[in-house]
């Protein structure tokens, strides 16, 4: 499966996400911010949270290196332009920005034809608000003013893109008029091709890890991870395995030089013989 691919099922499946409420109205509180290391305070502080759900869904596919990891919609315009990145022109799996000079939201383009783009977008609502609810499938006139541009991550399958000057260059499908992920590259990229929460376990020694597992093995994980300096969690660590773990465990794993599918969120073997040596099996 391409890296393209995994982006836009993980933003999908968050479709229908909605954020807290209180005090008879919806607060900004979301669960993505305190799974992203450096925005937990977006959250806490009640900020818009578009950008925190693209940084996410990157952070999830394990391609947390092709996005900006940001709050700002001007700081994602920015590394997608300081990247050499950056299109007036849909791509699919491009992340798109809107309003004056993109600051004012952002989303995952999924799909575009002549007239309209398709994405995926966090804190927005029916009506396509930059300052809604929860996490909507959304359709754009591809030339509203709304649109400003959109940032083409590096994706090691390619692109598939409606940019003519992109046209010709190594790892580009132009498609003018129209594209969908039917059209993407099928992959075989060095990342991994189960993302963390994913749903896929591992067993070592009898015990097993990732998402639906759960027991004190868990915890002494988690705490080994805390004592790493890799820890990604809110609340805990403790029994059930929450995506906090998956993200914790890769940060680990990038921290020792793994890499591709060696981090992919889950323990191995190997890995988790070198925790127990360095941080003992907590208690």
């Amino acid at each position: 499966m391409s890296v393209a691919q995994m982006v836009i099922d993980i933003a999908r499946d968050e479709v229908g996400y909605q954020e807290g409420f209180s005090g008879g109205h919806w607060d900004n509180s979301e669960k993505y911010a305190g799974l992203v290391p450096g925005l937990e305070w977006v959250s806490d502080d009640g900020e818009p949270w578009c950008h925190v759900f693209v940084s996410w869904v990157f952070q999830e596919a394990g391609a947390e290196d092709l996005a900006p990891v940001t709050a700002s919609c001007l700081e994602g315009v920015s590394w997608f332009e300081d990247q050499g990145r950056f299109s007036e022109y849909p791509a699919v799996g491009a992340v798109v920005y809107f309003g004056s000079g993109g600051g004012t939201h952002v989303g995952i383009v999924t799909s575009y034809d002549a007239d309209t783009i398709y994405t995926v977008s966090g804190n927005t609502n029916t009506s396509g608000s930059a300052e809604g609810d929860g996490v909507y499938h959304k359709a754009y006139a591809r030339r509203s003013n709304y649109v400003y541009a959109y940032g083409y991550p590096d994706y090691p399958e390619g692109i598939v893109c409606a940019d003519p000057d992109w046209k010709g260059r190594d790892g580009v499908t132009f498609f003018g008029e129209e594209a969908s992920e039917d059209d993407l590259p099928s992959g075989g990229s060095s990342r991994p091709s189960t993302p963390s929460g994913s749903g896929r376990q591992v067993v070592i020694d009898g015990l097993a890890y990732g998402p639906g597992t759960r027991g004190e093995h868990i915890t002494r994980l988690g705490k080994m991870l805390v004592a790493a300096g890799c820890s990604a969690y809110e609340e805990g660590p403790g029994p059930v395995w929450t995506s906090a773990d998956g993200v914790s465990m890769r940060k680990y794993q990038l921290k020792i030089g793994d890499t591709g599918s060696e981090a992919d969120g889950l323990p191995g073997k190997l890995q988790l013989a070198r925790l127990k040596r360095e941080f003992g099996w907590a208690a």
